[in-house]
């Protein structure tokens, strides 16, 4: 059974990766349909938060459906995050999430996301001062170490576990290499296997099929695995990835009909959560991936990305099933 802290897991959790302008109510409502285990909220910047700025306060919206769920917050600045720390415990998440993974130059120049890498003792540091200002349990989400010359984690991973992380997700690249090449989880595997570590580790990167969340799971050792492009447009896979885990059984892709359900139950979550004219245009970068397969859909994606009024969306949508019910995705 993995835990954090008091929250149980299961066997073998299959989370969300927090994904910036993804993971938010609405995808999150179909991923834990599908049966994720653990979510994560997009990350939050702490600055944002201690100024109170509407965006980074939104992003502290979690149901009571989403359990359990951990909000996820990133900064430089350890007074900043301190304080940070302290209001997303005001919003009651069953755990807090500190990011040393994110690459984008926007967040590493600040010293904060896989900035941080650069400067282990201050990743302590902060690290351990969020962990004292929060009753919550606190866990980390990082990448094998800045550069090829820097894959320091097994000893990152050992002095965030002695200040009092709970869990440690470690995406198996490094901010260099942002999201290309192969992600390598041999040292995730040797973080795993370090005799000293108590706490869950779990593997990212790369997970796109339940092939290989088998294969990674019994070559690595992992506690548990974190998807996350791999469910945008097929929130299924945990589903998919489930069945396969538990006794081999392969659920095919969803029909279209189930499909398009999706699609729906998405869009109407956006539209509640961020009202009608945000709703409908952040929507507009799941349709491809969730109608991919489909030939000669191009004519109806480019209707629902440039169509603002909802009802006719839903319109659309149920159009492509009549068109395309029967045809084999």
């Amino acid at each position: 059974m993995v835990k954090i802290g008091n929250i149980s897991l299961g066997e073998f959790p299959l989370l969300l990766a927090p994904m910036e302008d993804v993971s938010d109510p609405p995808f999150r409502a179909v991923c834990k349909q599908y049966g994720a285990d653990l979510m994560y909220t997009e990350f939050i910047s702490s600055e944002g938060l201690i100024r109170h700025a509407a965006k980074s306060m939104q992003k502290l919206d979690i149901y009571d459906y989403e359990r359990p769920i951990g909000i996820q917050i990133f900064g430089g600045e350890e007074d900043a995050m301190v304080e940070s720390a302290r209001i997303v415990e005001q919003a009651q998440p069953d755990l807090i999430d500190i990011n040393y993974g994110c690459p984008v130059n926007k967040v590493v120049c600040k010293m904060a996301g896989a900035g941080i890498l650069q400067d282990i003792p201050k990743m302590v540091r902060l690290t351990e001062q969020v962990v004292k200002a929060t009753s919550l349990p606190v866990t980390v989400k990082t990448r094998l170490g800045w550069d090829d010359n820097s894959k320091n984690i097994v000893e990152v991973a050992e002095r965030l576990q002695d200040i009092g992380i709970q869990a440690l997700s470690i995406h198996g690249r490094t901010r260099k290499q942002m999201y290309k090449g192969e992600a390598d989880w041999t040292l995730i595997a040797e973080v795993k296997n370090n005799p000293r570590m108590r706490i869950p580790i779990f593997g990212n990167g790369d997970i796109n099929s339940p092939q290989k969340a088998l294969e990674y799971k019994n070559r690595y050792g992992v506690d548990g695995i974190m998807i996350g492009r791999a469910a945008i447009g097929s929130p299924w896979i945990f589903r998919q990835v489930r069945a396969f885990l538990d006794n081999g059984s392969i659920i095919p892709e969803p029909a279209l009909e189930e499909r398009i359900d999706v699609v729906k139950k998405h869009l109407s979550k956006s539209i509640e959560w961020k009202g009608r004219v945000l709703g409908v245009l952040e929507m507009r970068q799941h349709y491809a991936n969730y109608l991919r397969g489909l030939p000669n859909i191009k004519p109806y994606r480019t209707k629902l990305v440039t169509t603002n009024d909802e009802e006719e969306l839903f319109a659309i949508l149920d159009d492509i099933l009549r068109e395309y019910a029967g045809i084999e995705i």
